[in-house]
């Protein structure tokens, strides 16, 4: 059997190096006054790191799991219980139809930018459009991550380039508290993924790409492609046991397939088709089903005209502000036709001889 290859990690932080690293969280004179009191915590804290504990609450796995013994998580499972009562709920028809709305902007007026942005005020427009049919909207505005007390998205640590069997559904690289890796907002937005029954993603164009707040969730998601519900099986993060059981053959669940999709992608020069394309392509490999050619649009706003005037320049646009109403309307439809299981999908019974 392959073996992991070894040798990139740096060695561990040395004790004078952890305390520099620590109390670059309690800089200023208002923390003197405690400074015994945090001297504390920062040992327990290095006690924490050297002995790698990621997860310190923990519980037998029990019925249910490949090894019932294991000592699993408890914020790992309270995660996982979440998103089978959601799943749940989604199945059932008797449910009102939700979609869930992504902002992908890194920009609000809560922080330096002093001003909302274009795609924020896009989602009200789809939002409008969907209540008007009687769907539930769930907003996700992503960017909280810039103005939000200790609100995170962690990057994503690769651990499906190892084996997929060791990139679990949901997420259990996090929290990490030995290495202060915590407070990570994935844990809810898995939530918010599962109960939809479609998503419309709504996003600027960052330098021809997604803004760093949408493609943090994106490279996150990957656990729901093909990931492990069972960490068990693995021992956790052992990466022998997981190249083992992928190559005894892994059947790479999609565990968000079926679902609806929506894009808007907007920008002022250029990059939105190619921001586009590589959207649809990811959702499209997820395994959710796009609600039509009006419902993945991408256009220019105030086309090389001054960046302070840019709302003005929504403003004026009113087709556009009609095709992205356009959006939400296609996908409420296909919504309508997922749930009483007459969408025509003509590929929907072939499997792929490329499961991966």
């Amino acid at each position: 059997m392959t073996e992991p290859r070894k040798g990139q990690a740096p060695r561990p932080l040395e004790r004078d190096e952890f305390h520099l690293e620590f109390q670059r969280s309690f800089v200023g004179p208002a923390f003197d006054v405690v400074q015994s009191e945090i001297a504390k915590i920062e040992q327990i804290a290095w006690e924490n790191y050297t002995t790698g504990n990621k997860a310190p609450i923990t519980e037998k796995a029990g019925p249910g799991f490949a090894d019932p013994d294991y000592d699993l998580s408890v914020e790992w499972r309270a995660t996982r219980d979440k998103l089978i009562a959601a799943e749940a709920r989604q199945k059932d028809p008797a449910t009102r139809s939700r979609v869930l709305i992504i902002c992908g902007a890194a920009r609000n007026d809560g922080s330096c930018p002093g001003e909302i942005s274009k795609t924020f005020r896009m989602t009200k427009l789809a939002a409008e459009t969907l209540d008007a049919r009687d769907i539930e909207v769930d907003l996700l505005d992503l960017s909280l991550l810039i103005s939000s007390y200790d609100k995170h998205i962690h990057p994503c640590k690769g651990c499906v380039s190892t084996a997929m069997p060791l990139c679990h559904w949901p997420c259990s690289c996090y929290p990490n508290h030995a290495e202060r890796q915590t407070h990570d907002w994935m844990a809810e937005i898995y939530e918010k993924w599962v109960a939809a029954h479609a998503i419309i993603i709504m996003t600027p164009v960052y330098w021809y790409q997604a803004p760093a707040v949408l493609k943090l969730m994106i490279d996150r998601l990957v656990c729901a492609d093909g990931g492990n519900p069972d960490p068990t099986s693995t021992s956790g993060k052992n990466a022998k046991k997981a190249k083992d059981l992928e190559l005894k053959g892994w059947s790479y669940p999609k565990h968000l397939a079926g679902r609806a999709y929506g894009l808007v992608v907007h920008g002022d020069v250029a990059g939105t088709e190619g921001v586009r394309k590589a959207l649809s392509e990811w959702l499209d490999w997820m395994g959710l089903i796009d609600a039509g050619t009006l419902s993945r649009l991408d256009r220019l706003v105030g086309y090389y005209e001054s960046y302070a005037e840019s709302h003005e320049a929504l403003d004026r646009d009113l087709a556009l502000q009609q095709e992205i109403r356009n959006v939400a309307s296609a996908v409420a439809n296909a919504v309508a036709e997922i749930r009483t299981g007459s969408l025509s999908i003509p590929d929907a019974d072939l499997r792929s001889p490329r499961p991966k």
